[in-house]
């Protein structure tokens, strides 16, 4: 047959029979392959119900009530009987693979969004995924028993944390616009486990028929106290001077404090100046969480003290913002606001300088007297040169503009608003601390002595005093002042020696008031000028 002139195209056609599928075999592969595809749709499609039930899982009796559900609670998820919504207290979220803690919530609708606002502390980088579920209280007339509503969760993590592994963080739980704010939110990892924790849900609004805040109140925000912090006379001096500034209120975070300092701080609240509350972070400090979970404490305090402040200022127990022509911090801010268009101001930022104590203490100061036990008035030796804004420096914030507070700047403003640097011809931040880097080699930078916080050393001491022997025998404080054994005739400073002046005389004082020792010149680092700021 391959002799034949068409035989070997012949054969290639017999071939191409040979291994040609039937039009029945087409069929048959075409239709398993569409039930194939089939199957696998119809299985996605039933695990995506599954999961969009999981997330969106919201009983839909409450509908029409702005979210409130009509019936009882689902009997699948876990009641809460046996939790108690608490306020300002570290609580664990249960069934996450890493530490995950919450401490406060608060309902936020400032930018349009209405949303609770829980602050807590989770794993920095790709946090696990949470879902809040919002408590109703029972309706006893509508017969109706304890409700809930259970919503994803949006973990926002605080932009200052320094690359650990634990971050302070927002928790956002946003709420439809008629939905009722519920009274207190738990933070769950799995929709059917009982939840570990209930936050009672602050209101950022301040309630019906109570008044606004005094524009010009000033609350005060302290890191957490930690290693056991005892040190009495620093504690009583930054309550007094503060006050003297302008503070109406403080508020701490005790992680570890001494007996005496707790004891101080208890008297202080009794009366109604400060607010003192738990820190148990379980999370290790500097090695898991940036010291003692700092960034939640300065974020709770913000918001804490929104509704019943107009003004917020962050700083340290040894940090002091001192105005340098004003009195107080409110008459700074209102005399700035008569210069500049301060409406949209969010924050103002106060440049740092370092009063290092190793540098001698100020010869000035009677060394008989109670004002040599205040670390304001010894040490009046500063670094020549400030921090720019953003860098150590520190500020007095308007909670109802901030989103997020750092250590050293605002992070998120509301749109709209930003930060004034004050110039610091107004007012600086007088930072008192050992040398940052250990050793004492910071004492050789260029240094001038500035006593303005002399204008309150006299009324301090006095009012330091009074405190102190208030609370001597309840708290155990001891004597305030032993005088020095065999006191020097002169006082030795900077190469120059003065002889010691005494407190009761009035031309001395005179001249400490005016920041300004007898018959010397004015010492001011900066040149008199009028005080500018500029709106970053």
């Amino acid at each position: 047959m391959f002799n034949t002139r068409h035989g070997v195209f012949k054969a290639r056609r017999l071939a191409a029979y040979q291994y040609a599928p039937s039009r029945a075999h087409l069929r048959n592969n075409k239709e398993r392959a569409n039930l194939s595809f089939l199957l696998v749709l119809m299985f996605f499609g039933v695990f995506g119900v599954i999961v969009l039930t999981e997330i969106f899982m919201v009983d839909e009796r409450g509908r029409g009530q702005g979210g409130l559900p009509a019936g009882p609670m689902d009997q699948r998820l876990p009641p809460s009987a046996n939790l108690t919504a608490k306020d300002g207290d570290w609580q664990t979220v249960g069934g996450t693979r890493f530490k995950f803690l919450v401490f406060s919530a608060y309902f936020d609708r400032r930018d349009g969004n209405r949303m609770i606002r829980v602050v807590g502390a989770t794993k920095t980088r790709m946090p696990e995924r949470v879902f809040c579920r919002f408590w109703y209280p029972a309706d006893q007339q509508r017969g109706l028993s304890e409700q809930h509503l259970t919503v994803p969760a949006k973990v926002k993590v605080i932009r200052e944390n320094w690359n650990l592994k634990y971050s302070a963080c927002f928790v956002l739980c946003l709420l439809r616009h008629n939905q009722t704010v519920p009274q207190a939110v738990s933070v769950v990892a799995r929709l059917r486990v009982r939840p570990h924790n209930m936050l009672v849900v602050r209101e950022l609004d301040r309630p019906a028929g109570m008044p606004p805040p005094d524009p010009l109140s000033l609350a005060v925000c302290v890191k957490p106290l930690h290693f056991s912090y005892n040190r009495p006379v620093e504690m009583l001096e930054f309550l007094e001077l503060n006050t003297m500034l302008g503070a109406d209120h403080f508020t701490f975070y005790n992680h570890t404090i001494g007996p005496q300092v707790a004891c101080i701080l208890q008297d202080y609240a009794a009366r109604g100046r400060v607010t003192l509350l738990p820190w148990k972070l379980n999370m290790a400090s500097q090695r898991e969480i940036r010291t003692e979970g700092l960034f939640a404490a300065l974020n709770d305090c913000m918001y804490r003290n929104m509704n019943r402040h107009s003004l917020v200022a962050l700083i340290d127990l040894d940090e002091f913002i001192v105005p340098r022509h004003n009195l107080t911090l409110p008459d700074l801010l209102q005399w700035l606001g008569k210069r500049l268009n301060t409406r949209s101001a969010g924050s103002f930022s106060f440049q740092n300088a370092f009063f290092y104590l190793q540098w001698t203490d100020d010869p000035l100061v009677n060394r008989h007297g109670l004002d040599s036990r205040l670390l304001t008035a010894r040490k009046t030796t500063r670094r020549v040169k400030l921090h720019p804004h953003k860098q150590r420096s520190k500020y007095i914030c308007r909670p109802e503009f901030v989103v997020e507070a750092g250590n050293h700047f605002v992070w998120e403003f509301l749109p709209g608003h930003g930060a004034i640097n004050v110039h610091p011809s107004a007012a600086i931040l007088h930072h008192y601390r050992v040398c940052e880097f250990g050793g004492d080699d910071c004492v050789k930078s260029a240094h001038v002595v500035d006593r303005t916080a002399h204008r309150y050393k006299d009324r301090l001491a006095a009012q330091v005093s009074k405190r102190w022997a208030l609370l001597k025998d309840d708290c155990g404080l001891g004597d305030l002042f032993i005088p020095p054994l065999d006191p020097p005739d002169v006082l030795e400073f900077e190469d120059e020696t003065l002889p010691p002046s005494p407190a009761s005389s009035p031309q001395q004082v005179d001249a400490l008031n005016a920041n300004v020792p007898p018959g010397a010149p004015a010492t001011d680092a900066e040149p008199a000028r009028q005080p500018e700021a500029k709106l970053s």
